[in-house]
């Protein structure tokens, strides 16, 4: 993990090395006033050598504005550089999202992937940012005030550095803890934000049935569980600071006794006694600076492990060699066994040929299996046992890629994105010309009410096409695959949360999509698919019945039945 992470800092290898040599011109600057106050009340005042404490003064003004634009360029150009480097995390984690298997997306909610990549980040920009700096500015403070502190006493500085194995000590004891702590924390904060993000997309439904207060306690219980996390974390950063300072305190309290003690006993005279004083808050800055640190570096660290946890999924899987190809339209289900990580068998030795231009509908109790096989053509799920074919290619040899480039989709719940309805048609070829993207509407006969609306193609439809009807929507995806010009069509219960005279009109729509293609119906009307050249019954994962309508009718079967229970 300690490798990924630094090697973040790689493309900006030349502001990480100037950022580090001003931070350490800024440490050693801060070491000539120390050496400066000895010189002062060891030499220069009592033998009045006045020229010399007007030149040391003009020298440390001087360092100290040079002190003043190496603190600008450390706090701007680092924390570009850390931003940077969030970006680029951020963009690799888009990117491994992606490829990621739609098994992830069952598991996981997009609220907490989202506060994965926004929150999480966030501090790991703080650790990057500060991380080295504190250490190299704090190391080097620490190093070259005890090597000082060694030149004026040796003694009196090994007896004060007694304490720092303590403070090790303390720091180790107490890290663990804090990490746990602030594990915790990132978790319920991702639990915030899926909460926050399902209430959010689901308020209208929340206001239909008037349970907004159900909502508020649902978010609240979240927020609770994230407050009492959050105190935990800072019972046990106020453990680890109240320790740790107590210890540094003690850094005084021998200065100021011991140093008294071999002041008295003439073992130091009055201006390294000074020196001493001065020079041993070089030390005790630094290492308060690291210890207050800690709390970035475990919010950074515990950010960066959930990032990392994200980074080391495994891809998609995709084997398949062979490209670029164009697919007429048979499709041929071979013993197909299929089933989700923990459930059983969805689907059971199925097999299904059907040949290219032919419409297939797909009926049977929900919970069959029929969406499942929608979702196993373009190989969003790997099938557990046998194959299927495209054109009598193997799906395990297909590229996912150019696959999914045969095969459009129309399903019940239409996602649209919060743009012009002109890029949304777009989505199904982004390099098509406006003139194929109006060709596309008409098509679906979404035209007319496009230009309708008040800025016609370019009118901005809101989150999922919120400022659409549902029929509008349905005509926007569909208009996308008419774009997009698969070969094989699949339409998921694309009309069952239409009304019927909108979905007799979106029927007009699908027939002239379906033309020449070979098409997949899931539906649950059966009035929409008695026209198909072959209707096949699924239950319990298994091909029960198939044949045109008449022929399913003479079966006095499952499909007889389930044609009987729609006209009643």
């Amino acid at each position: 993990m300690f490798k990924s992470f630094i090697s973040y800092y790689k493309p900006y290898k030349l502001i990480f090395f100037l950022d580090m040599l001003a931070s350490f011109f800024v440490s050693a600057i801060a070491m000539v006033y120390p050496i400066l106050t000895e010189y002062m009340i060891g030499d220069f005042i009592p033998n009045k050598k006045i020229n010399f404490v007007i030149l040391g003064g003009a020298i440390l003004l001087i360092l100290y504005l040079i002190r003043m634009y190496l603190k600008y360029f450390v706090q701007y150009y680092g924390h570009c550089m850390g931003v940077k480097m969030q970006a680029d995390m951020r963009r690799d984690m888009f990117k491994k999202l992606e490829k990621l298997p739609f098994s992830f997306y069952d598991e996981h909610e997009s609220g907490k992937i989202m506060s994965r990549m926004v929150n999480d980040l966030q501090v790991v920009s703080e650790l990057a940012h500060h991380g080295p700096e504190n250490i190299f500015i704090c190391g080097f403070m620490v190093i070259g005030s005890f090597i000082y502190l060694a030149f004026l006493n040796w003694l009196l500085t090994l007896i004060i550095f007694a304490c720092v194995p303590v403070l090790v000590f303390i720091s180790l004891f107490m890290r663990k803890r804090m990490d746990e702590a602030f594990t915790k924390t990132r978790v319920e904060t991702a639990v915030i934000n899926a909460n926050l993000e399902s209430s959010i997309s689901g308020i209208r439904v929340t206001k239909a049935y008037n349970n907004e207060e159900f909502e508020e306690m649902k978010f609240q219980k979240g927020n609770n569980s994230f407050v009492k996390a959050r105190s935990k974390a800072y019972k046990r950063m106020g453990e680890f600071g109240a320790s740790t300072n107590f210890v540094i305190d003690l850094f005084n309290v021998i200065i100021l006794l011991v140093g008294g003690i071999f002041l008295y006993y003439e073992q130091i005279d009055f201006a390294e006694y000074s020196a001493f004083i001065v020079s041993i808050n070089l030390f005790i800055t630094p290492l308060t600076t690291l210890i207050n640190f800690v709390e970035t570096y475990q919010d950074g660290v515990t950010g960066f492990r959930r990032f990392y946890e994200i980074m080391n999924l495994a891809d998609e899987e995709d084997n398949g060699s062979v490209t670029n190809i164009k697919l007429s339209g048979d499709i041929s289900f071979q013993n197909v066994s299929f089933k989700y990580d923990t459930s059983k068998d969805i689907l059971q030795d199925f097999s299904l040929d059907i040949k290219k231009g032919m419409k297939v509908a797909l009926v049977g109790p929900s919970g069959g299996g029929k969406t499942t096989i929608c979702h196993l053509l373009p190989n969003f799920y790997k099938i557990t046992q046998g194959d299927i074919l495209f054109d009598g290619k193997s799906i395990k040899e297909i590229a996912n890629y150019d696959l999914r480039q045969n095969i459009g989709i129309v399903e019940q719940d239409v996602f649209l994105f919060n743009d012009t309805i002109k890029e949304n048609i777009r989505y199904g070829k982004l390099d098509a010309s406006d003139e194929e993207v109006f060709l596309a509407a008409k098509r679906a006969k979404i035209d007319l009410d496009i230009k309708n609306m008040p800025n016609g193609y370019d009118t901005v439809i809101g989150e999922r096409g919120v400022k659409l009807s549902g029929g509008q929507k349905q005509r926007v995806s569909i208009a996308r695959v008419f774009l997009k010009n698969p070969s094989i069509l699949i339409l998921d219960e694309a009309t069952s949360a239409l009304d019927n005279v909108t979905e007799l009109a979106i029927e007009e729509s699908l027939t002239e999509l379906a033309k020449d293609r070979t098409t997949l119906v899931v539906a649950h009307r059966l009035s929409t698919i008695f026209n198909s050249d072959l209707i096949c019954v699924i239950d319990n994962g298994k091909l029960q019945e198939a044949g045109n309508h008449e022929e399913l009718l003479e079966l006095n079967g499952i499909y007889k039945s389930l044609y009987e229970s729609t006209i009643k």
